[in-house]
């Protein structure tokens, strides 16, 4: 199951899909950096992955630049709509927000201000020639994959309820198979009005028009005011130290500061001297999972909305007083509940020639977001907002115009002052989880990222429809570890060796010579290209 990991000696491209790698390969031959480049992995995975992310979605990008040795980060998430509020939901004698539809789709979608703004200030390549690729792989198509066919036939009611994704995803009134040709034409011609139109046609032009008509038309929320509105947000990244490396994270809206937060716990402990494969490791990592988690769920919001206590969670004391707690019951697993949250996601990364670095991740939030389609535009909704609460002392409740609780989290880590791992991955709580796999697997136990990448991993929380946390793990150990982990008082759940559960990460790791190398998720469809 272990993917060819290339070695690089000036760029490297690695994302969930080998036809969004392609793409970025190739606007990097044609001599754009590592910026335009992931704008075409971006773009490509809008049309090739589009049960995971696209136009309708969100985007985060981490960026590292050569030149001035500075990291930035871009917050591409959308805000809810600004007439809409919880006592809405309410009037409809509604106690939740609805998890698809219309209804759900309740927030600006922000990954095309992400594209333009990142291209603006950092690219070199015309932004006509960054959507080339996917517009090619709309308009001419391409073959179906096999993740993509897997979630469409979990999800093939919603596909057939939806009358935009039916035409797609149908043909004869049959689900397309895998390797069968997907052709949006719709898609293509909304992607071949931004490369004419820019920014500008998606938030005030022809297709925030046509795509807030439909929303009205159909019941939902979303005004063309509130495109009008939305703008992204250049922000300073977060870090910790651990070991010998700096690891930076997003800050709130994202999740991204729960994993320097565990990373801070385990700094408490030998982590190299606990066996990866035992129940001892796993035990670990679940623990300081649950103490993470049950900061992360009791503050994150938009901290536009509400103050964040970020230094004190980061800080080293904090750690070390989570850390005796964990302590306390060394072999015992501490109940909790975490929040139940979506896991559809698609991660990339590359570095250019030059240095510059760009770790990215976007989003539809569930498996074909909202599965509602705005429109003849082909572009299928967000349903983020739908993660909001209408429970006003939670601090992620509904408010107009805020940004949700996000689960997107694209990582790096830099060694001596310079890049040495950009990572990341699909899930909703597993992204942290799954970063944690990695870091310590890298970090800790000297793993190549491919190496990392392919570890048996696990992923603990709650999916939709339960009430109570389990702890998943890929069974390619003996059965005396989950035993073991029972015995502890974990609720433990056997998952196939390369489970699709786990969702699917990227890495690119730069080596102590400059050489870079880089790896995908055997769990995918994806490749690392490198030079």
């Amino acid at each position: 199951m272990l993917n060819q990991m290339p070695t690089g000696m000036e760029v490297m491209v690695t994302a969930p899909h080998y036809l969004a790698s392609s793409a970025g390969a190739r606007i990097l031959e044609q001599g754009g950096n590592a910026y335009d480049a992931a704008i075409a992995v971006s773009a490509a995975l809008a049309v090739v992955y589009p049960h995971m992310t696209g136009l309708g979605g969100d985007a985060f990008f981490l960026m590292y630049n050569a030149e001035s040795g500075q990291l930035t980060g871009y917050n591409g998430s959308g805000r809810s709509a600004g007439m809409l509020t919880r006592e809405m939901f309410e009037s409809m004698s509604l106690n939740s927000i609805p998890k698809r539809g219309v209804l759900s789709a309740l927030t600006v979608p922000g990954m095309v201000d992400t594209w333009w703004e990142v291209s603006q200030k950092f690219g070199r390549l015309d932004w006509f020639k960054l959507l080339a690729p996917a517009v090619n792989y709309a308009e001419k198509g391409c073959p179906v994959s096999r993740n993509l066919r897997e979630w469409m036939l979990k999800d093939e009611q919603l596909i057939r309820e939806d009358q935009g994704l039916s035409s797609i995803y149908l043909k004869d009134g049959d689900l397309l198979q895998e390797g069968d040709l997907l052709v949006q034409k719709e898609l293509a011609d909304s992607l071949k009005t931004l490369q004419s139109g820019g920014k500008d046609a998606f938030y005030k032009g022809e297709l925030a028009v046509r795509m807030t008509d439909s929303i009205t038309k159909d019941g939902g929320f979303l005004q063309r005011e509130d495109f009008e509105r939305h703008a992204g947000e250049w922000t300073q990244p977060i870090s910790t130290t651990y070991r010998d490396y700096e690891v930076y994270q997003m800050p709130p809206n994202s999740q991204g500061f729960s994993v320097l937060m565990m990373l801070n716990m385990l700094e408490h402990t030998q982590v190299s001297k606990v066996d990866r494969l035992s129940s001892s490791y796993y035990h670990l990592m679940t623990e300081v999972t649950k103490k993470a988690f049950h900061d992360r769920d009791r503050y994150l919001t938009d901290p536009d909305f509400r103050e964040i206590p970020l230094k004190e969670l980061l800080s080293k004391t904090y750690a070390k007083k989570r850390w005796e707690e964990i302590k306390r019951s060394p072999n015992q697993a501490v109940p909790a509940l975490s929040k139940a949250m979506g896991q559809d996601t698609a991660y990339a990364a590359v570095v250019d020639s030059e240095g510059n670095a760009v770790s990215f991740i976007q989003s539809l939030y569930f498996d074909f977001g909202s599965a509602y389609m705005a429109g003849d535009t082909g572009i299928i909704l967000q349903n983020r907002g739908s993660f909001f609460s209408l429970d006003e002392r939670e601090p992620n409740v509904l408010e107009p115009g805020k940004r949700s609780f996000h689960t997107l989290m694209p990582g790096m880590v830099f060694k001596e002052g310079k890049p040495y791992l950009l990572l990341g991955t699909q899930g909703g709580e597993g992204q942290p989880q799954t970063q944690l796999s990695l870091l310590t697997g890298v970090l800790d136990y000297g793993y190549s990222i491919q190496e990392a990448i392919s570890l048996p991993r696990w992923v603990y929380g709650r999916t939709w429809g339960e009430d109570g946390d389990e702890l998943k793990l890929e069974q390619r150990f003996d059965e005396t570890v989950l035993a073991e982990l029972e015995e502890m008082g974990h609720k433990v759940r056997a998952l196939g060796p390369w489970d699709g559960l786990m969702g699917q990460a990227q890495g690119i790791m730069v080596l102590e010579n400059g050489m870079l190398s880089g790896a995908a998720d055997p769990r995918g469809d994806g490749a690392a290209i490198g030079w």
